[in-house]
């Protein structure tokens, strides 16, 4: 028997003429098939998708593992045709049912959740976190609000980052992370590689493969999607800090409404959300898309990117207004982080030896005694002079000179310094000239 190389199994599509195309999972039956939405409006069921070159979509096995054991959590049905308003409605009251959060949270997270079904109509995102200790609710907030996004798949800090890697090039949905946190380096290094890729469309992350002959054959693995991620701490890399919307779990008192044990129900519940979710997303696709006006005010530019998305999906201009508010103090969080860095100490050190040296530059020695003065406890000892110059080269990307026998940096990287020192949330001493604003750090 002849192998059928005209059929591939798909999990969802796009076609250019505007047909979407979702899979099913109906777990009553056990089988799987295809809710294909035509460009004139008209949503099917379907066993199988015809191309016009001749290739043949056909669905997942319903015997796949990630399928069949809720690994990956999917549609069975097309549900309701309902407003956004309404659809909205109902997916704020079941996570109100299963999860406490502050009210401005639990109205975020409703509009994240529609936000997964549409995120492909987005270049940028951002991604939703819970952030505290353990017994605070955030793996009941993940669960309930996971069980309603496209395609989600939950991920524990248990698992290898390489089926995440796999599962999420595949699927193309959710990744809901739980103790994102990983306590092995080489598994956070993995992990920040996805995070830090996954919020901009077409940056995949790169992974040394080989053929069935050895050869070197690097794989691209699409990582770009929505992500729920629950953690304790927070991660090293402060990059990837500034694109979490972040709701702290510590430090409140939980409703008594909510149950401690999830009922039979729950799982009933959130497949017919995730239908009604379904039949949005087929109608709305592509009436949906990045809405300029609504971008965030008063906050940097990586705050204003990522946060767009989610902005344009949110009509109520007051909550756009609280999701600008804590972006902000997102961003003040992340500032305050990068100001007890060795870079903004150096930073400092340097901006400070400018404002009090006699001569146009900063010398190495003077800043190695400011810099010394802040972080040598912190480091254990001083440090030499010698590593001050490597560290202003390196780390600040700013060049040192020789002068009169001594190194110093000179005055045209001043300009640099201080557009630094303001991007780290540094204040700069008094009588610093400000007169070279303009100039960016390489």
């Amino acid at each position: 028997m002849s192998l059928d190389n005209t059929a591939i199994p798909t999990i969802s599509r796009v076609l250019d003429d505007g047909t979407l195309i979702e899979l099913l999972f109906d777990p009553a039956n056990g089988t799987t098939a295809f809710a294909v939405a035509r460009p004139d409006g008209h949503v099917s069921i379907e066993s199988q998708v015809e191309l016009p070159k001749g290739e043949r979509l056909i669905p997942y096995s319903a015997s796949n593992n990630l399928i069949v054991n809720d690994c990956v959590l999917l549609p069975s049905d097309v549900g309701d045709f309902m407003e956004k308003g309404d659809v909205l409605g109902r997916v704020q009251t079941f996570i109100h049912r299963y999860v406490d959060l502050p009210e401005t949270f639990e109205r975020i997270a409703a509009h994240y959740v529609l936000l997964s079904w549409v995120y492909d109509a987005f270049s940028d995102l951002p991604y939703l976190r819970f952030r505290g200790d353990f017994g605070t609710g955030k793996t009941r907030a993940l669960l309930t609000i996971g069980s309603l996004c496209y395609k989600s798949f939950l991920a524990s800090g248990a698992s290898t980052v390489s089926p995440i890697f796999h599962i999420q090039d595949a699927f193309q949905g959710t990744l809901v992370l739980d103790e994102a946190d990983f306590r092995f380096s080489d598994a956070t290094t993995q992990l920040t590689k996805v995070l830090n890729n996954g919020t901009t469309r077409g940056m995949p992350v790169l992974r040394t493969m080989a053929n069935r002959n050895r050869e070197l054959n690097p794989q691209a693995f699409r990582v770009f999607g929505p992500k729920l991620i629950a953690m304790r701490e927070q991660f090293s890399d402060l990059a990837l800090e500034s694109r979490f919307l972040t709701v702290e779990t510590s430090g409140r008192t939980l409703r008594t409404d909510v149950p401690i044990h999830l009922p039979e129900s729950f799982k009933r519940e959130a497949l017919q959300l995730r239908n009604l979710l379904l039949a949005w997303r087929l109608r709305s696709r592509f009436s949906t898309g990045p809405d300029p006006s609504r971008a965030a005010l008063g906050v940097a530019p990586r705050y204003r990117q990522t946060s767009l998305a989610l902005l344009s999906l949110v009509d109520d201009a007051d909550l756009r207004a609280q999701i600008c508010r804590e972006l902000a103090g997102e961003e003040a969080r992340g500032l305050q982080e990068r100001a007890d860095t060795l870079e903004a100490a150096m930073l400092t050190a340097i901006s400070e030896t400018f404002a009090a040296s006699p001569g146009p530059h900063a010398a190495i020695k003077d800043v190695a005694d400011r810099f010394n003065a802040l972080a040598a406890e912190e480091l254990g000892r001083p440090m030499s002079n010698k590593w001050i110059g490597g560290f202003v080269r390196r780390r600040l990307r700013l060049l040192t000179i020789k002068t009169s026998g001594v190194y110093a940096v000179p005055q045209t990287e001043k300009a640099k310094c201080d557009a630094l020192a303001r991007r780290f949330g540094l204040p700069l001493p008094p009588d610093i000239s400000t007169s070279g604003s303009g100039v960016h750090a390489a």
